[in-house]
């Protein structure tokens, strides 16, 4: 079942409990979705991987508006922006740990046959797309800039 049915069956279901935190963040979901859907040169419709992209970007969001909430001291918006999180993250494929993040990492490093700093575009390259929708991409970069200059 595609995203936008999975969304729009959660939505009906959230609309019978009331869940308004649910509501919000599926409807952002379906937002997104449409406008994917309709912008300039898309086909009308997602592939599986635009769909986890999607996804992706919205989580993301979500967690840059929860860092700035709280820098500025509003929580009552970061416990908005957290709720949608978690809502969102439940469409989103299981992130790798840490320990499975290294793994993967110096895996795709002995590959990639890189030795320093100067090999991070080579490593990056190969880790974003190996990684992609498993691990958010500033905990990649992060990883693969710890491991090299070791």
């Amino acid at each position: 079942m595609s995203l936008e049915l999975t969304i729009n069956a959660a939505i009906k279901t959230a609309m019978l409990a009331k869940a308004e935190a649910e509501l919000r963040a599926l409807r952002a979901i379906k937002a997104a979705v449409l406008v994917a859907k309709t912008a300039e040169g898309a086909s009308g419709e997602l592939t599986e991987a635009d769909e986890q992209k999607l996804l992706q970007k919205l989580a993301k969001q979500r967690k840059d508006s929860i860092e700035i909430f709280r820098q500025q001291n509003r929580a009552d918006l970061a416990v908005k922006e957290e709720e949608e999180l978690a809502i969102i993250e439940r469409y989103l494929p299981k992130q790798l740990t840490e320990e499975e993040l290294r793994a993967e990492v110096s895996g795709i490093i002995a590959a990639v046959g890189a030795s320093g700093p100067a090999d991070m575009g080579k490593v990056m390259g190969a880790a974003t797309k190996q990684l992609a929708g498993k691990a958010d991409g500033k905990a990649i970069s992060a990883l693969v800039k710890e491991l090299l200059t070791k």
